[in-house]
This record gives C-alpha cells, sequence and structure tokens, in this order.
C-alpha cells in the first residue's frame, strides 16, 4: 500500500493522491455467509477510495459501523429470492438451481448493466457487496463484462460456528443451530464454486481471493494489502495516507462479538464433520499458493457429499414437512374464523393431500372433530 508513493509518475499531483484517469473499469464481488465479515472488507475498500453504490442500507445495531451494501442490489436481489422460491439462508442445494434460472434472464443481465454503467461515472472501480451476491454471481459477472469491467471476487472467511452464532443473535433466527449450519455449508461450498467457474476459461483476467475475518481485524493494512495486489486493485495499490488513517479508526476488534465452537452448536454428526472438513479445506485457499487443483478436488467432493447428505435427510423427513403444511392450514382456517372457514382439504395442496396415507388423514379429521361416522 503506497500511502505516500507517487502513483505512475503522474506530474503535478500530489505524491499520496490516485489519479483515476485511465484505470481500468473493475468491480469487486464481495461475497460469502451473511456475519462473516462482509461489511467490514466493503466498508474498508470503500475508505480506501473503491465506490460502493448510493444509496446504501443503513446502519443498525446489528451492524454499527454500516453494511457497505448498495440498496439498489439488495432490493432486487429479494424481489428474485422471492420469485425464486429461495430464502437467503437456504439450504437446499436444489436452490442453486432455481436462482440460476434467473440469472440467465437476459433482460436481467441488462438491468444490472446498466445500473453498474451509471455507478461507473462516480469512479472507475466499484465494491458490489450484498449476502444475497451468491445467488446470482454468474449474472453479475456477465454484467459487468459487458460494462467493459473486470470482475474479481472477494470471499470472506469466518468460522461457521460464529456465523451460526451472529445469525441467531442479531437476526431471531428460529430454524435452528442446524439449519443455519448447513446454510453455511451450502452458501461456501457453492460460492467456491461459483467463482473458480467464472475464473477458468475466461478471457477477461480477473481473480479470486479469499479473506480471513480474523486477518481482517488483526492486521487489516498487510491482509487489505495482499489483496489490493493480487486482483489489480488500484484504489487499493494507491490509497492515500488519510485514508489509511480513516481505515484505522474504523476497525474495532470487538467487532468480532460472537466467540462460538462447533461443539457448542450439538449439531448431527454427519453434518458437524462436513461443516469441519469444509472450513479446513476453505481456509487452505486463504494460504498464499494455497488455490490448487487439489484443494478444489477435495471441495467438491465435499460438495457432492453435502447434497448427499440433504438429499437423504429430505427424503425421510416428508412426514415432518407434511405435517407442517397441515399444520400451517390449521392455524390459517382458525384464524379466517367460523364464518366462511374454508376446509381443510381447499388449504392443503392435492399433490400433497395424496402423499398423505388416509389413516394420517383420518386422524387429522379426527383431531380437527370432522372424523365421519361411517370412518
Amino acid at each position: 500500500m503506497t500511502g505516500a508513493g507517487a502513483v505512475g509518475g503522474v506530474p503535478g499531483r500530489a505524491p499520496d493522491e490516485m489519479n483515476t484517469d485511465g484505470v481500468p473499469r473493475k468491480v469487486l464481488f464481495v461475497a460469502g455467509a451473511g456475519r462473516s465479515g462482509t461489511s467490514t472488507l466493503a466498508g474498508i475498500l470503500s475508505l480506501l477510495g473503491m465506490h460502493v453504490p448510493k444509496p446504501e442500507v443503513q446502519a443498525d445495531a446489528s451492524n454499527p459501523k454500516g453494511f457497505g451494501e448498495p440498496a439498489w442490489a439488495v432490493e432486487v436481489h429479494d424481489q428474485w429470492l422471492r420469485e425464486a422460491g429461495v430464502q437467503v439462508s437456504d439450504s437446499r442445494p436444489s436452490a442453486w438451481f432455481e436462482t440460476g434460472r434467473i440469472a440467465s434472464r437476459e433482460p436481467a443481465r441488462i438491468r444490472v448493466s446498466d445500473w453498474l454503467e451509471g455507478h461507473f461515472a462516480e469512479h472507475p472501480e466499484l465494491v458490489v457487496k450484498d449476502p444475497r451476491l451468491s445467488w446470482f454471481l454468474g449474472l453479475w459477472r456477465v454484467a459487468a463484462i459487458r460494462t467493459g469491467a473486470t470482475p474479481v471476487f472477494a470471499t470472506m472467511l469466518r468460522p461457521p460456528a460464529e456465523v451460526v452464532g451472529s445469525k441467531q443473535k442479531y437476526y431471531a433466527n428460529k430454524l435452528g443451530s442446524a439449519h443455519l449450519a448447513a446454510s453455511w455449508l451450502n452458501m461456501l461450498l457453492h460460492t467456491e464454486k461459483a467463482t473458480r467457474e467464472s475464473l477458468s476459461g475466461s478471457t477477461v483476467g480477473g481473480g479470486r481471493a479469499f479473506v480471513r475475518y480474523e486477518d481482517l481485524l488483526s492486521d487489516w493494512v498487510r491482509t487489505t494489502m495482499a489483496l489490493g495486489h493480487k486482483l489489480d486493485v488500484q484504489s487499493v495499490i494507491h490509497t492515500r495516507s488519510d485514508q489509511i488513517r480513516e481505515v484505522h479508526r474504523f476497525i474495532d476488534p470487538s467487532l468480532r462479538r460472537v466467540s462460538l465452537t462447533l461443539d457448542d452448536l450439538s449439531l448431527p454428526p454427519r453434518l458437524h464433520e462436513l461443516v469441519a472438513e469444509t472450513w479446513a479445506e476453505l481456509n487452505k485457499l486463504a494460504d498464499e499458493g494455497g488455490d490448487t487443483p487439489q484443494a478444489h478436488a477435495t471441495l467438491d467432493q465435499l460438495r457432492e457429499a453435502y447434497t448427499a447428505l440433504y438429499e437423504e435427510s429430505e427424503a425421510i423427513s416428508k412426514s415432518s414437512v407434511v405435517a407442517a403444511r397441515i399444520d400451517q392450514a390449521r392455524q390459517d382456517a382458525e384464524a379466517a374464523g367460523p364464518a366462511g372457514r374454508p376446509a381443510l382439504t381447499d388449504l392443503v395442496p392435492h399433490e400433497v393431500r395424496a402423499k398423505i396415507p388416509p389413516s394420517v388423514r383420518r386422524g387429522v379429521r379426527k383431531a380437527l372433530g370432522r372424523e365421519r361416522a361411517s370412518e
């Protein structure tokens, strides 16, 4: 980082001032699970001169230093996720297929390209961050390339138990540790795959980096400088000394407010194993020279193993899904009141009812006081 160094030998400029004239367009996508330090990295990059498209999502108690998220990106991602029927923290491997169908749509790509184009008038190097981003990385990559920009990727790595604990603390998540750990696994394994595929065979250059949250808090200068040089981010390489001072004031080690281990989560044994193995492999990618074909092969195997585990779990939990839908239908019927209350059969889809054994249906009707005398 050259806080006091000349920039390209441009005459008549302050020695620590970056000249954006001639700087090629670049979009740095900050990916990874929510609560993993993505906001901290985006905040650092913004203070060092990269442009976070405005307006930004406002800071709140869960992120008092700010999110570093373009509000437009958050809104469009929420729209697409609703359309795809996918949660922000979705543990289903099949969810990637649902979001992939939207990411391949030409109107969506044009919409994002137009949005990016407008913000390049502010600065040639943009940073786009949102926990929902990974679901649509392919779309954003294509959109960036269409504007003449080079897409690069930074994936934040934070111990999965801390991510789970942070979500439970600040988002009041009621789905439990196992679900959140599984969604972390699903998100990180597919984000790694998506960023790797975005770069393989690309004629646009670019790159990717993996950044440990712990490294960012303990030595942000060294960590961010390595990121800037690896991804050739001029705003980082040629940052000003006053910007460096701003980041020193921004970084607060107490930002890491949740400290848990996997043992604290009491996960199912096989899920525990996969999370631990995946965390160990992802950590290798953050080491210099660790982003190797061997690591890729291991992560591919872990992704396949998680998919198999999820499919097994899904296959034997159909009764729980059906029961939950019936219970929701009952609650909806009760909320509707006695007058005009719809029949249970009208509330439960036919394809769901067809999967319920007759004995179970009779039991449900009996519980609701609708058992016929003939039965």
